[in-house]
């Protein structure tokens, strides 16, 4: 049975007990929100990885994507980047390699990651068959067979990008930025056909309900810059992923929704709002929302700029952007700093959202701040590295004040001021 069906039946899952260790929920009030579709256990039957929930009044989870391409192909190179991943607080991974020997790469991070691992089957499918005029309908769903049975614990499929979205798409300035997205519609274009992942979902679903994998309906059709956020391609792609998620729940089958993408501050309620109405609060996973198009190198502040009030507003999942968003295949430093700014928003919405004990690390930190404790400062930093070897740096290591203010520090003058009200 899958976590939805067991949440169906009121049965409470090991793997529901093991989320509310974590969260400020009960077991059973994780299973009456599984059930009602609003939140997500990911964890394959295959995959040996802890469940992680998410969903309605949960924190806020983080992924962090990592994976080859035909330009950057080295596999210890990417089990690197899983390891800092994990390092700095990723709740997920997801693969999404296209270089290299793929299927290799995609099993060995199922084998050393113990934490859910998400692809994106499309992928594999033009990898193997680059030619849109002879991939076939079959190419497509073998691809998603694969994935599940080598143990992913969920997936992206673009099953919402129809026909009748692509007259919707004439106005855009950057058309279609989803790479799964491009490419069917190109190859609907071609064979003049229907989307394969929309006309044989209910194939798609009975592939995701043998092993409990919780589908992740990718939004093939997110804005890729301001100027085209929350237009009507957009929107009628959420309609349509609104509809396929209520027929995955009706199948007893997990489900969370994919968002943008690029999205002015102003605009970023409205659409966690038009998400959780268009598909009943399912889930929502959101790739930043970037705020402004112009901060190349940066991209990685501005998703956390976003992601923060989209969280607030009732996002539930954050994908990481890294500095090299845009511009190429991050390093191992680009994939800690996508992590840690992304870190940083979930944590800061989670504090605005009332979560229990989570400002208790701000608190210690404030505490360690007042007393001039810098080696407890260390140990609730986000980055404890990057904070020592910024301090070290300075030349002031071993001085108890910093070099912005030496003798002036406002929290020794505060320290002695203690001292003698005590006195």
């Amino acid at each position: 049975m899958t976590q939805l069906e067991h949440a169906k039946n009121n049965t409470i899952s090991p793997e529901m007990l093991s989320v509310a260790e974590r969260e400020p929920l009960s077991a059973e009030e994780i299973r009456r929100d599984v059930a009602a579709g609003r939140t997500v256990i990911l964890k394959s039957a295959l995959h040996d990885c802890g469940p992680v929930g998410i969903g309605k009044d949960l924190k806020i989870k983080i992924n962090a994507n990592i994976g080859t391409s035909g330009y950057n192909n080295d596999p210890a190179l990417e089990l690197a980047k899983l390891a800092a991943s994990i390092q700095y607080g990723a709740d997920t991974v997801m693969d999404l390699s296209t270089g290299g020997d793929i299927r290799e790469m995609r099993t060995t991070i199922l084998r050393e990651s113990r934490i859910p691992v998400g692809t994106v089957p499309v992928y594999e499918a033009i990898v193997r068959c680059p030619d849109v005029a002879a991939l076939t309908a079959d190419d497509f769903l073998d691809s998603i067979r694969i994935h599940i049975r080598d143990g992913v614990d969920f997936i992206t499929v673009h099953c919402g990008v129809t026909r009748k979205c692509v007259p919707l798409l004439e106005s855009r300035i950057m058309g279609v930025v989803s790479r799964g997205g491009s490419f069917l519609i190109k190859w609907m274009l071609h064979h003049n056909r229907e989307n394969p992942l929309y006309t044989r979902y209910d194939e798609i679903l009975d592939m995701a309900k043998e092993h409990d994998v919780c589908l992740s309906l990718g939004d093939g059709l997110r804005p890729g810059c301001l100027a085209d956020a929350t237009d009507a391609a957009q929107i009628e792609e959420l309609k349509t992923l609104g509809e396929l998620a209520a027929r995955a729940r009706d199948r007893g089958v997990q489900v969370m929704i994919e968002g943008p993408g690029h999205v002015p501050l102003h605009m970023i309620k409205e659409n966690i709002d038009l998400q959780k109405k268009y598909c009943d609060g399912a889930p929502f996973y959101v790739l930043g929302p970037l705020v402004t198009d112009c901060s190349p190198g940066y991209d990685h502040l501005t998703g956390a700029i976003g992601g923060a009030l989209a969280a607030y507003y009732g996002a539930d999942f954050l994908c990481y952007l890294t500095p090299t968003e845009h511009l190429g295949l991050p390093d191992i430093q680009d994939v800690i700093d996508g992590v840690v700014a992304s870190k940083i928003a979930a944590h800061a919405a989670d504090i605005a959202r009332g979560i229990p004990g989570a400002r208790d690390r701000d608190d210690a930190m404030s505490r360690a701040r007042s007393n001039l404790d810098w080696e407890g400062m260390y140990r609730v930093a986000m980055n404890p590295e990057r904070a020592r070897a910024v301090r070290k740096a300075t030349g002031a290591e071993g001085e108890e004040v910093c070099t912005m203010c030496g003798d002036f520090c406002s929290a020794k003058i505060n320290r002695e001021c203690r001292e003698r009200y005590r006195t």
